[in-house]
């Protein structure tokens, strides 16, 4: 679940912020040798700010309901070796074996239908894909990668940008007077996939940063692979929840918009998925749950739904080789598929400006296919790896 946004008050000037030992020298760095100050960053002015037109408003829009719209799956056509993508690549490497890979030297605002392609299977495989320094890849080039992909989700809440137009596109902002949310959340809570509520919750989705903190400075974001989560789990607990369904809400955020006064575009929704999937492109099943939308286990005692829901979010938010945590800089873009991955924001990094600009394609229904592989099982085969141990009877003497 996304922290509510609040418009903030424009500053000018960073006069009103104080660090207590802070030396005045951590607002500028000398050109010839570094200034350091520990967990302090160098703020960055904002006066003539050059996103103005990309900051969010809230406009007073009413929305029918959404209704299933046909999704082509783009990653299908993509090349099993990325070879149209990586062609110009300069390099490209995995964060870590189960979740993440960044890839240099790729223009986004020049792809080809080919390496879009591409990349969808990139994004099917790995879940997360990172580029960095993409500042041809402006707002009108996301939109129309996005609209390669699908059709565009429009977001009941949240801020859209205060240029017309631009409805299908979700802000991220906070900024030097935004009000300090970490409190008001849970960490394991704002684990989420985006709008999952919806009856065909997203698939690949991108995300730049326009301004944010600098090297240091925080913001990062982390992102948990839900075909891991699924492959931790003991065969009999994928076998049992396999057989389940969950209920997603977007009440909380509708919830908040009233409590702001702001408008709600579409009216609140509640829908039923399974809690395993299949992706059309892999074929391998994953997890789908997230701690942010997931309100009920359907058809067990409420007992058991609560256990099961408190046992999911601890292998979301714990495990950690799910896990994979980018460290954005200015113009980065990132991209991931919704169906396969949970993220989560971090916060700490005021009084640093954060803003950013997400494109969401809305994908197929949620479907579960019993003849679905294991994304562990089928890479471990490839290498020769045996089938993982899941019998924790046992005793390990844990060393690291």
């Amino acid at each position: 679940m996304a922290p509510s946004l609040e418009e903030p008050i424009n500053v000018h000037s960073y006069d009103h912020l104080s660090f207590k030992h802070a030396k005045p020298s951590i607002f500028k760095q000398s050109p010839s040798k570094p200034v350091y100050e520990p967990g302090l960053t160098p703020l960055e002015d904002h006066l003539d700010y050059e996103y103005n037109d990309l900051r969010p408003h809230f406009p007073d829009l009413k929305w029918p309901a959404l209704e299933e719209v046909p999704y082509h799956e783009r990653g299908l056509e993509g090349d099993s070796r990325f070879r149209n993508l990586l062609d110009s690549a300069t390099d490209v490497f995995d964060y870590n074996p189960k979740i993440g890979t960044e890839v240099s030297g790729v223009n986004l605002a020049k792809l080809t239908d080919a390496q879009k392609n591409d990349l969808a299977r990139l994004i099917s495989i790995r879940g997360v894909v990172f580029f960095r320094n993409q500042r041809d890849f402006d707002i009108d080039a996301q939109r129309k990668l996005g609209q390669y992909y699908g059709t565009l989700h429009k977001h009941a809440t949240t801020g859209v940008p205060k240029r017309p137009g631009l409805e299908d596109v979700h802000v991220v902002y906070t900024d030097e007077k935004s009000k300090e949310q970490r409190a008001f959340f849970a960490p394991s809570y704002l684990w989420h996939s985006d709008v999952t509520y919806e009856i065909q919750p997203p698939s690949y989705t991108s995300l730049k940063l326009l301004s944010g903190p600098p090297r240091g400075g925080g913001g990062d974001t982390l992102w948990a692979s839900q075909y891991g989560a699924y492959d931790v789990l003991s065969t009999p607990m994928q076998k049992y929840l396999e057989t389940l369904t969950a209920l997603h809400s977007s009440e909380i955020q509708a919830e908040g918009s009233r409590a702001l006064n702001r408008p709600l575009r579409r009216e609140p929704i509640v829908t039923e998925h399974p809690l395993v999937r299949t992706h059309p492109v892999t074929g391998w099943k994953s997890l789908f749950f997230n701690p942010g939308f997931v309100k009920a286990i359907v058809g067990i005692p409420k007992v058991e739904s609560d256990a099961i829901i408190r046992f999911l979010n601890e292998v979301i938010s714990t495990t950690n080789e799910l896990h994979v945590r980018y460290q954005w800089q200015k113009d980065d873009v990132v991209f991931w598929d919704n169906r396969i991955c949970n993220h989560s924001a971090s916060y700490g990094f005021a009084p640093h400006r954060r803003h950013a600009v997400r494109v969401a394609v809305q994908a197929e229904r949620p479907t579960l296919d019993p003849n679905g592989k294991s994304q562990e099982e089928e890479l471990n085969a490839r290498i020769g790896l045996p089938i993982p141990n899941k019998d924790g009877s046992g005793q390990s003497n844990y060393n690291d």
